[in-house]
């Protein structure tokens, strides 16, 4: 008898173990359920042990099937790296994703100027709001917005973040903006996934939080859609000036007061796995965009 066991039994053992169920490992594998059942029988018989006791909706496995589940995962895990990393060194991909608002306000403009400069790469990219998960969708690297403290992660500064408030400068005439305090007379649009008003009507109007809770207000919970409300003279809006920066350079927007600019305790920080290392392409893509930040965090100094 040969020394290994049936080596394409273990990927079927695997999966039966971890969905408890044969039908689901073999939607996962892309096979039929009866292929993974053979292939489970051919495993049982070449180690003399029942690994899974069959009931009519499930598996479920015996003390030896987990107990040899223990011993192989290592192992079967570091095949699955070893041949993911073999496979990415040759691969000119670069998987990318970052919150829709810096997506849509700022990489977006500047995305062609990577791939001008680098036209072997194909770039992938996605948002999303959540957490990236590296492993399951596949991301090489991300833009997140939050406190830089992960220890999962590397995490560089691209831009710390800023509440600073905008309207269309009509919709400033009209109510005649003058001053923090004439607050009262707008409508604010917030940001319910960065709500700083009442912090910010507290530090540069002198408000209370009950007074400011008072004032006119529309809730809407996407950033961009936020930035777009006030562009079309529904209030005023408090951003991150990163967001922001076409939208007054084209005079859609204006800072109403550039001097009342309140630091907050998140930020936009380039992030991947410590312990992955980049593949060629990926680091050109993370230097090319670390490059087009270093500007925003000079400006952000003076």
């Amino acid at each position: 008898m040969t020394s290994y066991p049936p080596l394409k039994s273990l990927p079927a053992f695997e999966a039966a173990l971890r969905r408890n169920s044969f039908a689901l490992a073999a939607s996962e594998l892309n096979v039929t359920p009866g292929a993974v059942g053979q292939q489970i029988r051919k495993l049982e018989e070449w180690l003399g042990v029942e690994l899974f006791i069959r009931s009519v909706r499930q598996v479920t496995p015996t003390q030896d099937g987990l107990a040899y589940a223990a011993r192989i995962a290592p192992a079967l895990q570091q095949i699955s790296d070893a041949s993911a990393h073999l496979r990415r060194r040759q691969d000119h991909s670069v998987h990318f994703a970052m919150p829709p608002s810096f997506a849509a306000k700022w990489f977006s403009p500047r995305m062609a100027r990577f791939l001008i400069k680098h036209p072997t790469t194909a770039l992938h990219v996605g948002s999303t709001e959540e957490k990236p998960n590296f492993d399951q969708d596949g991301l090489d690297i991300a833009v997140r917005y939050f406190d830089g403290n992960d220890d999962s992660l590397e995490a560089v500064l691209l831009y710390r973040g800023q509440a600073a408030v905008y309207c269309a400068p009509s919709y400033r005439d009209e109510l005649g903006l003058e001053t923090p305090t004439d607050l009262v007379r707008a409508t604010l649009i917030n940001d319910t996934k960065h709500h700083w008003w009442a912090d910010w009507l507290a530090t540069f109007a002198d408000m209370p939080p009950e007074q400011s809770r008072q004032i006119k207000h529309i809730d809407i919970d996407q950033t961009a859609m936020v930035i777009e409300a006030a562009i079309h003279h529904q209030g005023v809006v408090i951003a991150n000036p990163l967001l922001t920066e076409e939208d007054v350079m084209e005079g859609k927007l204006i800072h109403l007061f550039p001097d009342q600019v309140m630091t907050v305790p998140l930020g936009y920080y380039l992030v991947h796995p410590k312990k992955r290392e980049l593949r060629s392409h990926v680091r050109l893509f993370r230097d090319w965009l670390l490059d087009e930040a270093r500007d925003l965090v000079t400006s952000q100094k003076h």
